[in-house]
């Protein structure tokens, strides 16, 4: 695999804190151009150090990051052009409004604001908010101001496009138009790499996955052969109201009033299932795992 085909390189990263205490231990992963790739481990195990490094927030200790290779060491201010985080906090002005958020960030890159108001109307309309570009950010719910990271990210066109929990405070009607978006995003040539809770997301949305824990790579490469061990999960779907169809067969539904619970598996996807629970007309309340798939995936990425 030639350097210029990779969007990411990461070589033998490690990071130690004061008091000896490392949160990487020799990391190293390559990620291609193009690639929906997720980078997923428990709380704890490294991957928001990993995320500062690339972002240039957070100094490594040692190791080597290439960003479209554009080396972070000797090459900072290029590589930053290429890569963006959209990090889990909300990091803009509450007073601002939507469309002068979106605006200024161009600026930061040496963009005039002619040459940007064409990307600022695409990524608003794309994300479901050019109705509110006039409205102060403050007044936004919680699924609109993590679209409105996203739109701030992709401003200036980076290709390497970083989503901390993308889907954190996004409801649920909402979540599935987000998944499409970033998959004709990543269809257009840009490379996202997610970080998630969600197993379904990541078995849904990305090709590869690393499995990081205790600061180390445990598991590395192609999502679906990595998955293919896993047991199936059992979730459970709260409805706005008692669910009486019977076209999700193939999940062995257990139903109890608006209680739905749904065993998902590779074949069988949560997506597809909330997708047909759409189209029979029910709202969707919450979903939550009755059985811990993704804490059992942890488990046996790391042998415990």
């Amino acid at each position: 695999m030639s350097k210029k085909s990779l969007a990411l390189s990461i070589k033998n990263l490690k990071k130690t804190y004061p008091k000896w205490t490392e949160a990487l231990k020799w990391v190293s992963f390559d990620i291609e151009k193009g690639d929906f790739f997720a980078l997923l481990g428990p709380n704890g195990a490294g991957k928001s150090t990993t995320i500062g490094i690339i972002s240039g927030l957070i100094n490594k200790s040692s190791g080597e990051v290439i960003i479209a290779w554009h080396n972070l060491d000797t090459a900072w201010a290029e590589a930053r052009l290429w890569v963006w985080v959209v990090p889990q906090e909300f990091n803009f002005g509450i007073f601002e409004k939507v469309y002068d958020i979106v605006l200024s960030q161009a600026g930061y890159y040496g963009i005039s604001p002619e040459k940007a108001k064409p990307n600022v109307e695409k990524y608003l309309k794309a994300l479901g908010l050019w109705e509110k570009k006039d409205a102060a950010s403050r007044t936004l719910s919680g699924g609109m101001k993590r679209r409105l990271m996203i739109a701030r990210a992709l401003v200036h066109n980076p290709q390497v496009l970083i989503l901390d929990e993308p889907t954190a405070w996004v409801d649920l009607e909402l979540r599935h138009g987000m998944y499409e978006f970033l998959r004709e995003l990543n269809a257009s040539g840009v490379t996202i790499i997610l970080t998630t809770h969600y197993l379904e997301e990541a078995e849904s949305l990305c090709r590869n996955i690393a499995i990081i824990d205790r600061g180390t790579i445990v598991r590395y490469g192609p999502i679906k052969e990595l998955l293919s061990s896993m047991e199936d999960e059992v979730i459970s779907v709260d409805l706005d109201k008692n669910y009486t169809w019977k076209n999700l067969d193939e999940y062995s539904p257990v139903i109890s009033e608006q209680i739905l619970d749904l065993t998902v598996s590779s074949k069988y996807t949560l997506d597809a299932a909330l997708q047909i629970l759409q189209k029979e007309d029910y709202k969707i309340r919450s979903i939550k795992p009755k059985s811990g798939r993704l804490e059992e995936f942890f488990l046996k990425s790391t042998g415990n």
